[in-house]
């Protein structure tokens, strides 16, 4: 599942979001409320964690111009803010929950966990991503290829995912080491392109040509075939 994470901190920021990728969520960034903004109104995100004091644009009024356009993303608000009516302002801007700091991690995921739960539907749809013949069940951690199930290793599950997730847009080798393997800094090896080989040789095996791209010199692609 996809997160969007909006804190001004950047210390806070990547603390959070390292740990919600060791629990196996693809993490966006922001560190301003317009950046936040534009990304929530053009991508699509299954829960936000937002500060209420952002520059530019301060987080309930992220929230209210979401609930106005009818987006109904789930908001957890993590906020400095915390005495009695500081928290119900929160909740009647539209946010879904309100964790004070400072804050145990573990906490913050019980209650992103929770959150998500609420919104799951009942008969399991909206667990599936799908490009072309490719089909990925999220619940299940399975992978499906015309039909037919092929076998998967964890990480390759979890790199697959994040193309999926991205369809269309070029992904970096960097962005692949900070989102699936969480490295903050190139360990300079060839890990990326190993993975993607073999990815390449489970996805594209009766299939001419591949379904992800190399852009020499920039990264890589995942795009079905027109």
């Amino acid at each position: 599942m996809k997160l969007l994470v909006v804190e001004d901190d950047p210390t806070l920021a990547d603390f959070i979001a390292k740990g919600l990728r060791q629990a196996g969520f693809v993490v966006d960034l922001c560190v301003d409320g317009k950046d936040a903004l534009f990304r929530v109104m053009t991508e699509s995100y299954d829960l936000m964690i937002m500060d209420r004091m952002l520059p530019q644009v301060d987080g309930l009024t992220i929230i209210r111009t979401l609930r106005a356009s009818a987006n109904q993303t789930p908001v957890l608000i993590l906020s400095a803010l915390d005495d009695v009516d500081q928290r119900v302002e929160g909740l009647a801007a539209g946010a879904d929950d309100y964790l004070t700091k400072p804050f145990a991690f573990k906490e913050l995921l019980a209650r992103v966990q929770a959150l998500l739960r609420r919104q799951a539907p009942v008969n399991g749809l909206g667990t599936q991503l799908q490009v072309a013949d490719v089909l990925l069940d999220l619940a299940k951690q399975k992978v499906w290829v015309d039909g037919l199930a092929v076998a998967m290793q964890p990480r390759e599950i979890r790199l697959l995912e994040y193309l999926m997730r991205h369809e269309g847009q070029l992904i970096s080798r960097t962005m692949l080491l900070e989102n699936v393997w969480e490295y903050h800094f190139d360990p300079q090896t060839n890990i990326v392109d190993v993975h993607i080989s073999r990815l390449r040789q489970k996805l594209d095996k009766n299939r001419s040509g591949s379904l992800i791209q190399t852009v020499r010199g920039a990264g890589y692609v995942l795009a079905a075939h027109t």
